[in-house]
């Protein structure tokens, strides 16, 4: 197993090393545009292989010639929020990096599965989609798993209670439209609509809307990157070892939940092939609502795209 991860700031550089930690891969190549940068990050790594105990090789590169036959090439490229950005507002600067980024990966590793974790999320992968020719169940966006951590994180204070028995569930895009889904969301099985109040309820979905800009504003000059490291390694591992977890992706919709040519977060079941089921629930009509409101914003961007 290859594995390629784009991008060697804090979110490419924190995946490669998760990556490596738990031997996923039998070779990691990490790719910058940054002289010596992947160099420096992927030999550090490495380095650490022996006291990890695993035969995971892992190189640093500005070339995509080292890339070459990858299984997955993981997107992180492109610039970070800022305190007063918005995901959106990452758009235009972003489109361009990925786009390259997507062009060059899938000249080198045709038969890839793409995972696309630059922001804002849906709109980035729908960008390598179109560039890179790929079929849609070989670009997967990493956002839902993401989400519903931060969702479970909250709950899970709020109930002085274990992140294990918390269970999450939310739909929509990745930004300030997601849909956490309450009545789905549940601790050791019991609904959180049992356990708290609405207003509590609707409190806790507001913060996870706002779980990244409220990391941005502590760190003023970043982003978060532990949190969506560990996300796509979900991802990965669930591919990787054909585990066919379901679990919540950005994936190109094409008539399910009545939404058609865009990509926005869902329930899937990943396996070696990539994104090889989209699971449809029952929403009612609040929810559909919202979830038509999110996918709205998401085609507005699309729109606004010059590819």
């Amino acid at each position: 197993m290859k594995i390629t991860v784009i991008g060697a700031g804090n979110v490419g550089a924190t995946t490669a090393q998760r990556l490596a930690d738990k031997a996923l891969a039998n070779e990691i190549v990490l790719v910058d545009v940054l002289e010596g940068i992947p160099q420096g990050k992927a030999l550090d790594m490495y380095e650490a292989t022996p006291v990890e105990k695993v035969d995971t090789r892992v190189l640093g590169t500005n070339s995509y010639d080292e890339t070459a036959n990858s299984d997955i090439v993981i997107i992180t490229a492109g610039i970070a929020r800022k305190p007063g950005m918005s995901r959106d507002d990452l758009m235009n600067t972003n489109s361009a990096i990925v786009k390259s980024c997507a062009e060059s990966a899938v000249a080198k590793s045709p038969n890839a599965i793409f995972i696309v974790v630059s922001n804002p999320l849906d709109v980035m992968a729908y960008v390598a989609m179109k560039v890179a020719g790929l079929p849609r169940h070989r670009i997967i966006g990493m956002a839902g798993i993401l989400d519903t951590a931060r969702f479970r994180s909250f709950i899970a204070l709020e109930l002085n209670v274990s992140v294990e028995d918390v269970n999450a569930f939310v739909l929509g895009g990745h930004g300030d439209t997601m849909v956490p889904l309450a009545r789905y969301s549940t601790v050791a099985g019991i609904p959180i609509t049992e356990l708290m109040d609405s207003a509590t309820v609707e409190r806790l979905i507001k913060r996870t809307r706002d779980g990244g800009i409220e990391i941005v504003n502590y760190l003023k000059t970043g982003s978060a990157y532990y949190a969506p490291s560990s996300a796509t390694v979900v991802m990965v591992e669930s591919i990787v070892k054909d585990k066919k977890r379901i679990l919540p992706c950005s994936v190109y919709l094409q008539g399910e939940y009545g939404l058609n040519g865009m990509f926005v977060g869902v329930p899937v079941k990943l396996g070696k092939s990539g994104m090889e089921k989209i699971i449809e629930v029952k929403l009612n009509a609040d929810e559909q609502a919202a979830l038509a409101k999110s996918a709205g914003d998401v085609q507005g961007n699309i729109a606004k795209l010059k590819l």
